[in-house]
């Protein structure tokens, strides 16, 4: 299968690069920045065009947000959430526990129905994504059980193309979502139209993901078939705020090479609005890497440490750290605590990363006691976010 085969005509044509993308939506946002003239010299010389059309260097230097919000990607324009059918702050809380029955031994069975299924999303303002989906949504759905339990999942397959989930954690072979597997139990790959129940223990306990296995896996992961799968201990864990973090990425112009990176999917969408917590609350963060085209990705948080429990299948911190680095499918739990009302930033400690997306905030304590100029506000302010967080 040909990964170009259903890009976008539009992006396609456009020709944008990862290190032109945001500079490439202003531009198209307010071309009478730099000119025709300006634009077409740009081209040969694109980290000159981003920064030119940023408002770096000798056209409007230092006009920064108010030109270009780095935000929104483009002047007075936002995400529409509710055409996507999800919404990534949303997202951050939303534990799917399924249907659950008791079963004649006294254990509990827990299910759920996943739907495989092509949509277009807006992965940024005005940038449509042509996405292959579990359930409509990009994360799919984070399912959560506790050890021990009975799971049982059908997918049912609504795209143009086969598909299957493959979880981490301990099944059978014949429950592993892999191609040439099970097909004689109606298994394997799922054909469109088709459908097949996955049935397998939680085990071990821990925060684990699944994601379509159908090869090329390269396209089927990065077009959105992927989410967390969280399996609480027997014993449950400290009662504490919880949120899922998907980190991952998007190639809009299919070059593979990602122009977009996020958290949730949506760039820049926890600086617009910033994860609410309590002062002095135990934050536990779900944190899994799914990120398609880049070999590690990274998590860092300011003014804070947090305890690290790589995949979560430890109830002993591995460190005391205020940075990870993760391959493609790590995950851990992360805990942590903050003492001090404000806002404190999280993002990739790659620059390009955090610089294309991939940056958000926290906002500790009542919004009406901190600084008119609070910390997302002002990084907003800053052209092109400042350059390169810390």
């Amino acid at each position: 299968m040909d990964r170009r085969a259903k890009q976008n005509p539009t992006t396609r044509q456009s020709g944008i690069s990862r290190r032109r993308f945001l500079g490439g939506a202003a531009a198209v946002a307010a071309p009478a920045a730099i000119g025709i003239g300006g634009l077409l010299a740009a081209e040969s010389r694109p980290d000159r065009a981003a920064a030119e059309t940023l408002g770096h260097g000798g056209h409007g230097a230092g006009a920064g947000h108010a030109e270009f919000p780095h935000a929104n990607f483009a002047k007075d324009r936002s995400v529409d959430h509710a055409r996507n059918g999800f919404h990534p702050t949303e997202l951050l809380r939303d534990f799917d526990y399924g249907r659950t029955r008791r079963l004649a031994s006294g254990r509990v069975l827990r299910e759920w129905e996943i739907v495989a299924q092509d949509r277009e999303i807006e992965v940024a303002p005005g940038v449509s994504y042509e996405a292959w989906t579990y359930n409509g949504r990009v994360p799919g759905p984070t399912l959560r059980a506790r050890e021990g339990e009975a799971l049982r999942v059908r997918l049912f397959n609504a795209s143009e193309h086969p598909h299957t989930i493959h979880f981490h954690g301990v099944h059978s072979a014949a429950m592993d979502g892999m191609p040439g597997i099970g097909e004689a139990a109606g298994g394997g790959q799922v054909e469109p139209g088709e459908s097949f129940t996955y049935e397998f223990d939680a085990s071990p306990f821990g925060v684990h993901l699944y994601h379509c296995h159908v090869a090329p896996l390269a396209s089927h992961i990065s077009r959105g078939l992927y989410g967390a799968f969280v399996v609480d201990p027997r014993q449950g864990r400290p009662e504490a705020d919880e949120m899922v973090m998907v980190m991952n990425g998007f190639d809009t112009n299919f070059d593979l090479s990602n122009e977009l990176y996020a958290v949730n999917t949506i760039g820049f969408h926890y600086v617009d609005e910033p994860i609410a917590v309590a002062r002095d609350e135990l934050v536990r963060i779900y944190l899994v890497n799914v990120l398609e085209y880049d070999p590690v990705n990274s998590f860092h948080i300011h003014g804070n440490f947090f305890h690290h429990f790589p995949t979560g299948t430890s109830l002993t911190p591995g460190e005391l750290t205020d940075t990870i680095v993760q391959g493609q499918a790590q995950r851990a739990i992360l805990e942590l605590n903050f003492p001090y009302d404000g806002d404190y930033m999280f993002h990739a400690h790659v620059s390009e990363f955090a610089e294309l997306g991939w940056s958000g905030f926290f906002r500790v304590g009542d919004p009406a006691r901190l600084a008119a100029a609070d910390a997302a506000a002002l990084y907003c302010e800053l052209p092109w976010g400042g350059g390169s967080p810390s």
